[in-house]
């Protein structure tokens, strides 16, 4: 039982009493008539948090089964009031290192009815947390005395990658793939053929199946028929994430790694949903787990299960290694995307020399993940307020920054011009962009049977 501030106003104010009656009788009567007061408010305190328990509020939450990282997660709090209006005040036990929007909830729930309270929680690592107990206050009817418990729910929750950012790619590439989304359809551009369908104004003379055609009953007058092709099924696609230093930098509140795991299982989607047969590799100094390819769309859970407990590490990553290790096991023609960053290039000499390795035998493809917070220095070019002896230093720095910013982006265009002088495709995104990119890239190259 908490007192609320209703009960200090009117100590308060009884001290105030006090003090006036002072002048007009003696002060013990005027203390005497003090203390009763304050003990009267004191006694209607006690009565006041004690109908309270006999009206208390129930309540439930609900959270989802997956938390998505990067991603705010509502969770869901149902408050039901039996046989009074209650006024509340929550507070949730979630994990520390979240986010919230909403540190404390207050509501006033009628009588007789349920209300949803909902807020959400922004997880900037994945793994396994604990979710504490409800903290709930109460007031009273008379609005002098808080109820404060506890509602014992404690529970584990898991945080895993991006699967909100999964489930719209997935509707996404439905979409596409249904003919929902025709304008980003494109028919006769592949090497596999699909199905025959009548001419229509604007398909290519070159497609037109004029056997298939001929053969048709009453021909005159009808449309002649045109070849469907797609993009060819059942290719390989190999995803290699590296894991090494450069991958724990913090990009935007998540680590580089966690913008490479969520861009690798949106590409391994995309894969599986084209009937590519999908493997992935994390790697630092050795290849430390290896997913053998395979087809058909269930093996995105297990792909999700097996990557979600990887957590970068503090060493270099054998780019060379990584590759003979695909090289040996692969044997096939595939795509081998290796999701990485290059700092400059020196540190890129090996990831030229593993990707080299690569072609003409794959189709090899590296994709960087940079610092957004780069671009913007380099960009930048007001120097910051400051007073007048600071000014001159401050501006200083800020142009020494700026030319770091852009020494480093030119040292990476000159090693995207080498990669890409070696056949490599090269994609160099906002490490917060890049899922979207990367999956554009690879319909790109589905599209135009690079592979």
């Amino acid at each position: 039982m908490l007192p609320s501030k209703r009960v200090y106003f009117l100590l308060i104010l009884g001290i105030a009493i006090a003090s006036t009656l002072a002048f007009f009788i003696s002060i013990q009567v005027s203390l005497f008539i003090t203390l009763l007061f304050d003990m009267t408010v004191l006694g209607l305190m006690v009565v006041d948090g004690l109908q309270v328990r006999q009206h208390r509020v129930q309540m439930t939450r609900e959270i989802p089964s997956r938390l998505s990282i990067g991603r705010e997660n509502p969770v869901l709090l149902k408050v039901t009031s039996a046989n009074a209006n209650a006024i509340i005040q929550i507070r949730d036990d979630y994990p520390t290192s979240f986010g919230v929007s909403v540190p404390a909830l207050r509501a006033t729930v009628p009588s007789q009815s349920t209300q949803e309270l909902t807020y959400s929680v922004h997880p900037t690592r994945r793994g396994e947390f604990s979710w504490g107990d409800i903290q709930v206050r109460q007031l009273g009817a008379w609005g002098l005395a808080w109820d404060d418990r506890k509602i014992f729910h404690s529970l584990k929750v898991k945080v895993y990658p991006d699967l909100v950012g999964l489930r719209s790619l997935s509707i996404r590439l439905v979409l596409q793939s249904s003919g929902v989304n025709r304008q980003s359809r494109q028919f006769n551009i592949g090497t596999e053929f699909a199905e025959l369908r009548n001419y229509r104004a604007g398909d290519d003379l070159r497609f037109i199946d004029w056997k298939a055609t001929a053969r048709r009953v009453g021909a005159y007058g009808t449309p002649p028929l045109v070849k469907v092709l797609q993009s060819e099924q059942e290719q390989t696609l190999v995803i290699l994430l590296d894991r090494g230093r450069l991958m724990t930098a913090k990009v935007r509140g998540l680590q580089r790694f966690d913008w490479g795991l969520n861009a690798t299982l949106s590409l391994a989607l995309a894969g599986l949903h084209r009937g590519d047969r999908v493997g992935v590799g994390v790697f630092d100094r050795q290849m430390h787990t290896w997913i053998p390819p395979e087809r058909g769309q269930h093996r995105l859970s297990h792909l999700i299960d097996r990557l979600t407990p990887i957590q970068p590490v503090l060493l270099e990553s054998d780019y060379v290694g990584a590759v003979t290790s695909v090289v040996q096991q692969q044997t096939r023609r595939s795509l081998v995307v290796v999701i990485t960053d290059l700092v400059d290039m020196t540190a890129s000499g090996e990831l030229l020399a593993a990707l080299t390795r690569l072609t003409p035998r794959y189709l090899s493809f590296c994709v960087t993940l940079r610092d957004p917070l780069v671009d913007h220095l380099a960009h930048t070019t007001t120097p910051p307020q400051s007073p007048p002896f600071k000014g001159r230093e401050d501006g200083v720095i800020a142009a020494y920054t700026r030319a770091v910013a852009l020494d480093l982006l030119a040292q990476r265009q000159v090693a995207f011009a080498q990669l890409k002088h070696k056949g490599v495709l090269v994609l160099d995104a906002p490490a917060n962009q890049v899922t979207d990119q990367l999956v554009d890239k690879y319909l790109q190259i589905k599209a135009r049977n690079l592979l």
